[in-house]
């Protein structure tokens, strides 16, 4: 190759063939040396791996069954909401309606409060009332893990409807912000989980949207489990208290 390369610049004489030679051999020397280089190695920005290339994003319009599922979970969101309100069902299902189900069905009225929580949460009403409610017919001995083991079947029914109808369209949004705030979620889901539980308790829309992102269904429950130790007993001791001076 090196003669070759001398034979057509036509170089001559030893000293000129010996430069010739050593800068043949730097340029061999470069050539092999980028050929070997290593591809590019990521670099670590606040925690996140980044590429030191231009990371090409994917504009790929999302598949229109999945447009079709967020708008249908929209409306079942509304829907669920209007028929609530339009058959009183906020008003009329309080904590002494519970109660009262609970206490004259012996077991059956434990296993209808908890069917009765996990519909209520979809239908909106509030936790708060069933967890009084669970304070108020068992006391705080048995209301305590009443209301804890309703709160867990509750939100676990919430999961699996909302997931079931409208998918996990939060999972595979492209915006930058979107992306910062649930990457939290994605890279510690139990503990995010726990916290959103101990700031937002049993609040619906809380339920919908873990529901929507890409978090996993046993992540979920066990954040929602561990979120929900403080504040589930917290509630059964206020409602008892205030059982015993108003009731």
């Amino acid at each position: 190759m090196r003669e070759l390369v001398l034979g057509i610049l036509g170089v001559h004489g030893v000293d000129r063939r010996d430069r010739a030679l050593k800068t043949v051999h730097h340029l061999d020397r470069h050539i092999t040396s980028t050929r070997a280089l290593p591809p590019p190695v990521a670099r670590r920005v606040g925690g996140v791996s980044e590429p030191e290339h231009e990371t090409v994003v994917d504009e790929t319009p999302r598949p229109r069954s999945q447009r079709w599922r967020t708008w249908l979970l929209v409306a079942f969101f509304v829907g669920t909401l209007v028929a609530a309100k339009a058959t009183g069902l906020t008003d009329w299902l309080d904590v002494e309606t519970v109660r009262t189900w609970m206490q004259s069905w012996g077991v059956w009225g434990f296993l209808a409060f908890l069917g009765i929580f996990a519909a209520g949460e979809l239908m909106h009403v509030p936790g708060m009332v069933f967890v009084g409610a669970a304070s108020i017919a068992y006391g705080q001995a048995w209301g305590i893990p009443a209301a804890y083991l309703g709160s867990l079947v509750s939100v676990a029914a919430s999961f699996f409807v909302v997931r079931a109808i409208g998918g996990q369209p939060l999972g595979d949004v492209r915006k930058p912000w979107m992306r910062k705030v649930l990457g939290r979620l994605s890279d510690r889901p139990i503990r995010t989980v726990a916290l959103l539980r101990l700031i937002f308790f049993l609040a619906p829309a809380l339920n919908y949207g873990l529901a929507m992102s890409s978090v996993r269904f046993r992540d979920y429950m066990l954040g929602s489990a561990i979120g929900l130790l403080l504040p589930i007993p917290a509630m059964v001791l206020l409602f008892d208290w205030l059982a015993a001076i108003f009731l």
